[in-house]
């Protein structure tokens, strides 16, 4: 009678007095942590969640958060994250489809999300940044002693939403297989140990910041310095008592731009890791003369955790993302055919192993499309294979854009833009950007010229979460198209590639 990722992850080091999160608020043990999700795991049972139920989650990160994705495991549940960006009417897609037996969100949303809840039967619970709300009340009175409820390998753990650049967001499902295998092995690839303690600046509703991070150093019983988001000045603060760090390029951008990030307040530390967007060769190059270390890049997505990653004993290459990590299969493949391609062909990323996911919530023919017959993932990813091995990723067969590690899909954007008065039409492209690897740029054609971007600005703040919203509005006469009449978004992104420069 186990429950295949909980006992591992969390459940191994449970007893254990030792630090698991530092916080600026103080100390919390493994034990203490134990506690915690075990009350919150009586709290999800007696608000109705049964094995397999999903548990909906906007909330900002704080201890308790993460103690209630362990929560989620152990009871046998679902957990579903969802970006603290997201507006109300976002949520309603999601948690309408869905169909959580429990929706925990800020006090400040219950209001907007309370008939949201209603209509899908879930019961509404609040969770705040400084642990209040109606889930902490209820979690405080609750019993500090739960069974793991069993699961199987093959049972569903976590549903994250994904963005292609069509249609409507995916739920990936990842079973208890997927993340486990994937922690087991990055801690050998990246020789993560109990002596560990990672600065953990990403938020935790995104793969990164949830598994990668998370499930990794609790399983190997190391400690986290966890922090709410990033700041240069808490990097600094905090970096003396960290020995490795995860990040996104905008992480370390902005520390090469603090005069504080020194080589000698990065002397200790035995690994800096990037991921989720596209790293710039350049910061690769700035931050090895600054520091003499190399960052270590990877690369993943939602649908297979981490697939690939530098070595960590090796080259660790500007511009590449490594080998595939043990136990992953990659080709590199013939869009259309899936004939694998030569080294030094550029095609289609396709993967399998046991960190690739089950298929895409209740979308059985989208899950079909997107395996081959031989049970390889189509990623989407556009790559390259040198003659050493090491991957490159080139782009995307699609337009979808990554800014700040989180997926924007082109078509939401250009549907909101093409609704405003004065707007003929739009194309929504991703452009190279220091901070966040792509900047979203909505390029515009009026039908009134008269039409200002701040009106298509404030329209945007209302309906979209920030992170998809435009950084630069730009008007021109007419949109690039082909002789089928398609709109040429690689000729737009080649005319205003040093946009952000």
């Amino acid at each position: 009678m186990t429950n295949h990722l909980y006992d591992r992850v969390f459940g191994a080091h449970a007893a254990s007095s030792k630090t698991f999160l530092y916080t600026d608020a103080g100390e919390i043990s493994f034990a203490e942590f134990a506690a915690i999700t075990n009350r919150i795991a009586n709290t999800l049972v007696e608000a109705g969640v049964t094995p397999g139920d999903r548990v909906a989650v906007q909330a900002d990160k704080s201890p308790m958060l993460l103690a209630l994705y362990a929560a989620t495991v152990k009871a046998g549940g679902v957990y579903l994250p969802l970006n603290t960006g997201y507006t109300a009417a976002e949520l309603d897609y999601f948690i309408g489809d869905a169909r959580p037996a429990v929706v925990v969100v800020r006090d400040n949303a219950a209001e907007a999300i309370t008939p949201v809840a209603e209509r899908c039967n879930a019961r509404l619970m609040t969770l705040n940044a400084d642990e209040t709300g109606s889930l902490a009340d209820a979690a405080r009175t609750s019993a500090d002693s739960f069974d793991a409820v069993t699961r199987g390998s093959e049972d569903l753990a976590a549903i994250l939403y994904t963005s292609g650049t069509t249609g409507r967001s995916k739920g990936a499902k990842l079973c208890h297989r997927n993340l486990l295998s994937n922690a087991e092995v990055l801690a050998d690839y990246w020789q993560f140990t109990e002596q560990d303690v990672l600065l953990h600046m990403l938020p935790i509703y995104h793969t990164h910041g949830l598994f990668v991070a998370s499930n990794l150093l609790a399983m190997v019983g190391g400690s986290m310095i966890f922090l709410p988001k990033f700041s240069a000045d808490a990097a600094l603060a905090w970096m003396p008592k960290a020995t490795s760090m995860m990040g996104v390029p905008t992480f370390y951008t902005r520390l090469l731009d603090s005069d504080g990030f020194t080589a000698d307040i990065s002397k200790h530390m035995r690994l800096f890791i990037s991921g989720s967007a596209p790293l710039l060769a350049e910061t690769h190059t700035q931050f090895e003369e600054r520091t003499g270390k190399a960052i270590l890049e990877r690369y993943g997505m939602t649908e297979t955790n981490m697939s690939t990653s530098n070595p960590y004993d090796g080259d660790r290459r500007a511009g590449t993302v490594g080998f595939p990590l043990p136990g992953v299969d990659i080709r590199i493949a013939d869009p259309k055919t899936g004939a694998p391609l030569a080294d030094g062909e550029i095609g289609i990323i396709e993967l399998k192993g046991d960190n690739v996911f089950l298929g895409y919530w209740e979308m059985p023919e989208k899950t079909e499309e997107s395996f081959r017959d031989d049970g390889y993932f189509i990623t989407g990813d556009m790559a390259v294979r040198d003659e050493r091995g090491y991957i490159s990723i080139v782009g995307r067969d699609k337009d979808l854009i990554i800014s700040g590690g989180l997926n924007v899909y082109p078509k939401e954007v250009e549907g909101m833009i093409d609704e405003i008065d004065g707007v003929l039409e739009s194309a929504v492209i991703g452009v190279p950007h220091r901070d966040f690897g792509e900047g979203v740029v909505a390029v515009v054609v009026r039908s009134d010229d008269s039409l200002a971007a701040e009106t298509i600005e404030t329209s945007l703040a209302a309906k979209l979460a920030k992170f998809k919203q435009p950084k630069a509005i730009i008007f021109i006469d007419a949109l690039p198209r082909n002789s089928m009449g398609k709109v040429q978004k690689a000729e737009l992104r080649k005319t205003h590639d040093g946009l952000f420069a």
